[in-house]
């Protein structure tokens, strides 16, 4: 009778653990297809906020040819994802802004005698990245797409920059898409 109580009792158990296991891989399948639903909806929004972007940047008046050029270097720095991070460059956002583009952005600012300050996590946002954008470009006195592009990636004198113009054909490429 003891040998039956054991073995009885080695079943259930030996039941109980495989329906445990049983559970956590049904468990492990619903946290795999929830992740793959966040990524869906993370796309998603991404593609919400690309389609959203163009009408937001009229508040900056910048032109509908920068506007383009805008929109080409945004996909090439992220593909539009405003939550891009570099962290070789500690670039952020939809326009990859490093730290030393904010700091001389509020530089310019400041002799301009503006009020206007932008912090760090500015640059995760994209209306904030886009203004960041104007402010660069109008200061320097970036006009053409080469020099505005180029520039951007490289800095003020990023036209003398030969490492820019691998950059610049990027962007040519996806203006020309």
């Amino acid at each position: 009778m003891k040998y039956f109580t054991y073995s009885f009792v080695f079943i259930v158990i030996t039941l109980l653990f495989y329906r445990i296991e049983i559970k956590n891989i049904t468990i492990e399948n619903l946290i795999e297809k929830i992740e793959e639903q966040n990524y869906i909806i993370d796309s998603l929004c991404h593609e919400i906020d690309t389609l959203q972007w163009e009408s937001q940047i009229w508040d900056f008046n910048i032109s509908h040819n920068t506007t383009h050029l805008l929109s080409a270097i945004m996909y090439v720095e992220s593909s539009y994802n405003d939550s891009a991070y570099n962290s070789y460059e500690d670039a952020v956002g939809c326009l990859q802004i490093r730290k030393t583009m904010v700091d001389d952005v509020n530089r310019i600012l400041r002799r301009q005698k503006s009020d206007l300050r932008f912090s760090y996590d500015d640059r995760w946002f994209r209306n904030r990245s886009i203004k960041m954008f104007d402010i660069y470009c109008k200061h320097y006195g970036l006009t053409t797409a080469e020099e505005i592009a180029r520039c951007w990636n490289g800095g003020p004198r990023g036209m003398q920059n030969e490492m820019t113009a691998n950059y610049w054909k990027k962007v040519k490429n996806q203006l020309d898409s």
